[in-house]
């Protein structure tokens, strides 16, 4: 389980970016989310915890939940 913080929320579009603590960026969409996390009041800064699975498009971050 890897650890980050939001960057940044595409809301119109259903996605956004985590910064993990070791400096990567990862893809997020709104269907990886846990329940404890609500895509449409997400925010840049939040901390939160994610597993990192591989995609057709690279490493994504999948299962986010709040921290």
């Amino acid at each position: 389980m890897a650890t980050g913080t939001i960057k940044k929320v595409v809301a119109d579009r259903g996605f956004g970016f985590i910064v993990a603590d070791d400096a990567k960026e990862y893809f997020f969409h709104r269907g990886g989310l846990d329940s404890s996390l609500e895509f449409d009041r997400l925010v840049g800064g939040e901390r939160v915890d994610f597993e990192i699975e591989q995609s057709p498009k690279g490493p994504r971050a999948s299962h986010v939940r709040a921290a």
